[in-house]
């Protein structure tokens, strides 16, 4: 039995700012591509950040590199203010009625949290065009792309997305798929970080960040009809060796972690542990699938192989986020400071909520970096099949556009 067409996926996780190292990783791969050419992953899917990354690539789905330019002008200008109110008067005045709600018992008609990412939303109303997302699915340059967001009454993931055609929905153990029209709703409920952000609500049901219980992060992605992925992660535990190729020194008394330490440890277990746990999981299963007669693994019978490309940092982003932690404005450092989170320790909080154009910079450069090691194996991933030569033997190569 002939194998079927590939239909290659691109995952974009969640991670507030640690989603500026995706744009790193996707400005070397339109680097790669030849001039001019279209958007090479006919599935997108997003989670939190990751999420308004993928809608930016959606809809400059006719000449990738004009989505990844507009995403390298928005994360390397980034400031907090563009993100949450970082004024004085904006924060205290949340800390009041998130103080008001949750301590002292005053009922709120709004939702609460500890920071007003209403600006946020202004951002993406002025920068994204959900418009031109049919324009991408109608010309053949998508056939979809999921935004993933958390149901606070249901309990279940659940995967918006838009297609080409019609799509059958699924249902799974705490993850549904829904067919939609994606809007500035989706993005501002996928990227609710639990009690930093407030929930949003979507069809009679509050939601919240996407990756709060994403047990299987790239099954959208196949649902949707891709049987290949690229993931872009922002979780450094990928790279397996200590940054500088040694272990940090032990201490000899440990003290009490912080209530940013402990903060910086559920963020990681909601934006990353998911997803090492998928990739894993994946991995067991295509070798079970090699074990399996090639016509099964093609008819849709049994267990199929699914190629998976991994780049992720290389770099402890928590350290990267303690160096420029001064770079957080004034207001929100005297806020946190109680909690540990302006500390070096901190830097794992920080790492989530520092959107300063300095870190974001480095994030950039540290994806590019990354990307750029694992160029070969990227070019026989997307099918470009010159070698990595000069720029201008890389643009006359035609494989894959």
């Amino acid at each position: 039995m002939q194998r079927p067409a590939d239909c290659t996926g691109l995952i974009l996780s969640g991670g507030g700012a640690r989603a500026a190292y995706q744009v790193g990783v996707l400005s070397v791969i339109a680097e790669l591509l030849p001039a001019g050419a279209a958007n090479p992953f006919p599935v997108i899917c997003g989670t939190s950040a990751g999420a308004i990354n993928a809608v930016a690539l959606a809809s400059h789905a006719r000449t990738f590199s004009d989505g990844v330019e507009r995403l390298q002008e928005v994360w390397s200008q980034f400031r907090c203010e563009q993100v949450y109110r970082s004024d004085w008067p904006g924060v205290t005045a949340q800390a009041w009625r998130w103080a008001r709600a949750n301590l002292l018992g005053f009922p709120s008609k709004k939702p609460t949290a500890l920071l007003d990412n209403e600006p946020l939303r202004q951002l993406l109303d002025r920068t994204l065009k959900f418009g031109q997302i049919d324009d991408s699915l109608m010309s053949g340059h998508l056939r979809a792309i999921s935004v993933s967001a958390f149901g606070y009454q249901s309990a279940d993931s659940v995967n918006f997305y838009q297609g080409e055609a019609r799509i059958s929905p699924w249902a799974r153990h705490r993850r549904v798929g829904v067919q939609t029209r994606l809007g500035l709703e989706h993005l501002m409920a996928s990227s609710a970080i639990p009690l930093v952000f407030p929930p949003v609500l979507l069809n009679r049901e509050w939601f919240g960040d996407g990756a709060v219980r994403q047990r299987a992060p790239i099954s959208p992605a196949l649902h949707l009809g891709a049987n290949r992925v690229l993931v872009i992660g922002v979780s450094d535990n990928f790279a397996g060796q200590p940054a500088g190729g040694r272990r940090g020194p032990r201490l000899r008394t440990a003290l009490p972690p912080t209530l940013a330490q402990i903060g910086g440890h559920l963020l990681n277990s909601t934006f990353v542990d998911n997803l090492e746990t998928d990739v894993e999981l994946l991995e067991r299963m295509n070798r079970l699938a090699g074990y399996m007669p090639a016509g099964s693994r093609y008819s849709g019978r049994g267990v199929r192989q699914v190629e998976v490309q991994i780049i992720s940092p290389s770099e402890p982003l928590n350290l990267i986020a303690a160096r420029h932690r001064k770079a957080l404005p004034r207001s929100l450092r005297v806020f946190l400071r109680g909690s540990g989170a302006t500390r070096a320790s901190g830097g794992s909080v920080l790492s989530y909520l520092l959107f300063e154009a300095e870190y974001c910079q480095e994030l950039i450069e540290l994806g590019r970096r990354d990307a750029l090691a694992k160029a070969e194996s990227l070019q026989r991933f997307l099918g470009l099949l010159c070698p990595l030569q000069e720029s201008t033997e890389v643009d006359s190569c035609a494989g894959g556009a």
